[in-house]
């Protein structure tokens, strides 16, 4: 099998990114970022979390912890990310840029809800051989 273009390895890691953040580890879910990567956050009342700009994979990890340990999300806590309507756009060698939707739900395993809805404004480099997430804009709504 061929290897997969740029922008279909970068829909891979877009999903990769979903799937971790509900049921990976926190080191697999910050390997989908650069070492320098940004991650900025809108504040969302409903779950109690401010606006945040994470910036490094280790304060992207203390972030995860932080909304892990709150039970907002990650393993046990019955949450699902959904990136959907992806459109990629390589726009160098070794740069991209995506935008896709993101809906959250939480109850998942008893009376799934929807609890959220927004967009990703994402920014890609190729680190080390791999198209990995340097930038994400996270907008609600």
């Amino acid at each position: 099998m061929p290897p997969e273009c740029p922008a279909e390895q970068i829909r891979s890691t877009l999903a990769r990114i979903a799937h971790l953040a509900d049921t990976g580890s926190v080191e697999d879910y910050v390997e989908q970022f650069t070492r320098n990567a940004e991650w900025n956050m809108p504040a969302n009342p409903d779950r109690g979390i401010p606006a945040q700009v994470r910036r490094g994979r280790e304060e992207i990890a203390a972030g995860v912890v932080e909304r892990r340990a709150d039970g907002i999300q990650g393993p046990g806590t019955c949450t699902r990310h959904v990136t959907t309507a992806v459109a990629v756009d390589v726009t160098s060698e070794t740069t991209a840029r995506a935008d896709a939707v993101w809906t959250f739900y939480v109850d998942t395993t008893t009376t799934p809800k929807l609890s959220g809805v927004g967009s990703y404004a994402d920014e890609f480099e190729l680190e080390d051989g791999r198209w990995r997430l340097s930038r994400r804009v996270i907008s609600r709504g």
